[in-house]
């Protein structure tokens, strides 16, 4: 992680205050000083500030279970950001694993460990987010096979040079359907649905690799051991 981040996640400081205490030679990485805030080190380097060895604090993992017209910032904006429904320590620090529209709801994943969530954002792991999906026009019970083939052979998205990576679709009801993405192109599932002629009208995360919404609307809590350990998508 950047120097200036193991500084906010190992001690009181702001990142603005730790930003100066690195600036003005205060801190020394494996022996050498280091003036640059944005310098990667790794937690089990020495880091020294004023003769005593920093020790980040444990990396924390929360799904929240996202309410309609909320923003997925740290701060509020034409709607109320996610993070006024987090009561925690610090709760700056944290950032938002796969944001999610404000008109879309459900599960949203948010921790203070960025190696964690770069194994679940990057596209090249290929961690699957299933979603349920409205739709305002019903899909005709004879289009349902030929819809599944194209979703899963991959969509040209307008403006996209390469065609969309496989998905899953699994039709429920004429007006809604599941669909499982390994990937998270900007507004995919509402561009995909329109290059088929439909239009989304709600939205709705269920479940990121093996782990399902199990909160109420607007509840959080933090992941488990084994759920946290399970993200190596």
């Amino acid at each position: 992680m950047r120097l200036d981040k193991f500084l906010c996640k190992s001690t009181d400081n702001t990142r603005a205050e730790s930003i100066g205490l690195i600036e003005s030679g205060q801190v020394r990485v494996n022996g050498l000083v280091i003036v640059t805030p944005q310098t990667q080190v790794h937690e089990n380097n020495s880091i020294m500030l004023a003769g005593h060895r920093l020790v980040a604090r444990p990396s924390r993992y929360i799904m929240l279970h996202k309410p309609l017209d909320t923003l997925c910032s740290n701060v509020d904006g034409d709607y109320p950001s996610v993070m006024n429904y987090i009561n925690v320590d610090r709760a700056e620090d944290l950032h938002i694993t796969g944001r999610l529209d404000a008109d879309t709801t459900g599960l949203l994943l948010l921790t203070d460990d960025g190696r964690w969530s770069f194994n679940i954002i990057n596209p090249k792991f290929h961690c699957e987010k299933t979603y349920r999906v409205t739709l305002r026009d019903p899909i005709d019970k004879g289009d349902i096979d030929e819809l599944v083939s194209r979703f899963e052979l991959g969509l040209q998205l307008q403006g996209e040079k390469s065609l969309t990576l496989p998905a899953k679709l699994e039709v429920i009801t004429p007006h809604q359907v599941l669909l499982t993405l390994s990937e998270g192109r900007y507004h995919q599932v509402k561009r995909m649905f329109f290059t088929v002629g439909n239009r989304v009208v709600g939205l709705h995360r269920q479940q990121v690799g093996e782990l399902s919404l199990d909160v109420e609307l607007s509840e959080w809590r933090y992941l488990t051991a084994d759920e946290i350990s399970a993200f190596n998508c």
